[in-house]
């Protein structure tokens, strides 16, 4: 596994979503339901950006807003970068770094097929090291 589309197939592709208009304490109460740190934000049928836990505390908290009157669009971060479920973890972690990203959102043409975290990658990787670790101790130990 080393595709976006093989963390997609483990974890699924559903992307939880809220509009502009929503509030930041509708949209805070989602992420807390569903145990995600962020949320598409979606107009129409078309991603408008993203609200993150990172959105709130810089944009909300600091500044002292009030969450039940502040709607997502005036604090959610606008400038997304999509991918392909062809790319590779190791394309995405660079695109993560270089624009200093935690989300990417994975597109199939004009169709958001899903959205991907940093965590998520790490947790691929991690898990694919485990593995070769486990066959290469037991290559070297013969138990194989």
């Amino acid at each position: 596994m080393n595709r976006v589309a093989d963390i997609l197939a483990v974890k699924g592709s559903r992307v939880h979503s809220v509009t502009p208009e929503t509030t930041v304490y509708e949209a805070v109460a989602r992420m807390v339901d569903h145990d995600i740190g962020s949320l598409l934000v979606v107009e129409g049928s078309k991603p408008a950006g993203i609200f993150t836990e990172r959105d709130h505390l810089r944009r909300v908290t600091v500044p002292n807003r009030d969450p039940r009157f502040t709607p997502v669009r005036q604090v959610m971060t606008t400038r997304l970068i999509s991918v392909s479920p062809e790319r590779t973890i190791e394309e995405c972690m660079a695109i993560m770094t270089g624009q200093r990203l935690r989300h990417l959102v994975v597109t199939e043409g004009e169709r958001v097929v899903g959205l991907i975290s940093i965590g998520d990658l790490v947790k691929q990787v991690s898990e694919a090291r485990e593995t070769e670790i486990r066959h290469l101790t037991q290559y070297i130990t013969g138990t194989a």
